[in-house]
Parts: structure tokens; sequence; C-alpha cells
């Protein structure tokens, strides 16, 4: 089980410090373990964060939050709220963490990996240190950086590529899921009860692999598209020169 900090935990919650502050001021969320004059939280502190801001979202107030978690901590409704949590809390990744060392990593971008660009990609979620080491959430987008690179493109600017492109799929996962949202989940002035937790929580499972499927859809049907745009001009030009060598000259 993860452990955090209180800014870790907010950012991987993609809030503030003084949130996460508020959310237990308010009873919303439980205390940290204490070791000495250091908090610490847990992954059931992250995914109880996260269901805090998506409620908030959808435009209950603190107090419906907090009778709704007392409701499900007081066992009402428990074994719902914990299907909830769990689907909410799972990683969307097909993939698991890994672990680099530096000579890995500089290795993988062949000596580009200098300090500027360790930074940003920690600032864009590439990386995360773990004390000498670093991870990667996704190691599948630290290899297509590291097979870019290969191709002759500067990492510097293959870190732009990744901040442009998360950008941007956020852009379309937030439109898909907005439809969701206004078209199928109850209103916020809901009653919440022990069914729209059930619909909550199908509807979330359900998300999961329809969001993956489009996104991946789409994005084949883009490269079919723009690859040969872009470099056809190229091949054109290539082919054209082996039929008559002395056309180049």
């Amino acid at each position: 089980m993860a452990e955090y900090r209180i800014d870790d935990l907010a950012r991987a919650a993609g809030t503030t410090v003084r949130n996460v502050r508020v959310y237990q001021d308010r009873e919303l969320l439980p205390a940290p373990r204490r070791e000495g004059r250091l908090a610490i939280y847990s992954d059931a502190h992250l995914v109880r964060l996260r269901m805090i801001i998506n409620m908030l979202g959808r435009g209950y107030a603190f107090a419906q939050i907090r009778e709704m978690l007392s409701a499900w901590e007081s066992g009402r409704s428990l074994a719902d709220v914990l299907g909830l949590e769990e689907v909410m809390g799972e990683s969307w990744a097909e993939q698991s963490p890994r672990v680099y060392s530096l000579s890995q990593l500089r290795e993988m971008f062949r000596g580009q990996l200098n300090q500027q660009n360790i930074r940003r990609a920690i600032e864009l979620g590439l990386l995360e240190r773990w004390g000498a080491r670093f991870v990667a959430p996704s190691p599948q987008l630290l290899d297509a950086g590291s097979e870019l690179v290969r191709l002759g493109v500067p990492l510097a600017e293959v870190l732009e590529l990744a901040e442009q492109l998360q950008s941007d799929v956020d852009h379309v996962s937030e439109a898909l899921v907005s439809l969701v949202r206004t078209h199928v989940l109850a209103p916020a002035d809901t009653a919440w009860d022990d069914s729209e937790v059930q619909r909550y929580t199908e509807v979330v499972r359900r998300l999961r692999p329809l969001a993956m499927s489009a996104l991946n859809a789409a994005a084949a049907r883009s490269a079919e598209r723009v690859i040969p745009d872009i470099l056809g001009d190229r091949l054109v030009a290539l082919l054209r020169d082996e039929e008559d060598p002395g056309a180049a000259g």
C-alpha cells in the first residue's frame, strides 16, 4: 500500500493541500496516521479524497457528503460504498509502474536526460522520484518517448509533445465523461440512496472500457490519415529520385 505526505496526496488527487486540510476539518476525510510530527496518508485516503472531489463537482454540499459518508461508515450501505470506492480507486491503465535507475534512463534517452529534462518529466508526471531511482507510472509512454528520441527527435521536444498530448486527451476524455454525467447520471439534487450508489458504480465500471476503446480507435484512425498526409510528399519525392537519379542533380 502506498503512503503519501499531504502534498503528495493533494497532487495525486488533483487538488491542493489547503483543500485536503479543509476536508479533514469538515470531517469528510479521516485523520492521517502520525509518525512523530509527520502525517502519513494511505491509498484509502486518496480514494476517499477523489470521491469527495467528485461529489463536490456534482453539486453536493459538505453537509450532504458528510451525512452520506457517515451513513456508509455506520454500515447501512457499506457494501455499496466499498464497491464504489474500489471502482473509483482502480487504476485505468493496463500496465504497472516501472522503476528505473538514472543510468537506465540515460541509456534509454541517449544521454539527453539532463537535470532540466528530468525536472520537466517530473512536472508532467512521466517520472516520480523514488530515492535515488525513478518510477514511471506509465512505462508505455516512456517507451514511446524513448523510441522518438532513437528516431532523432530531441528529448526536449518529445516532452513538449507529451504535455500537448496529455492536454488533448484530457479534453476528449472530459467531453465523453461530461456527456455521460449530463444524460445518464442523476442530477445533484436527486436523493442519494443505495440504488443511486449502485448505478453510479455500474456507470463508472462501464465507462472504463468505453473510454479506452473510443480513444484507441480514434487514435488508430487518426494515425492512418495523418501519417500518409504528412509523410506522403517525402515518399513521392524519394520514389521519383530513385526512378530518375539524375533529377536530384
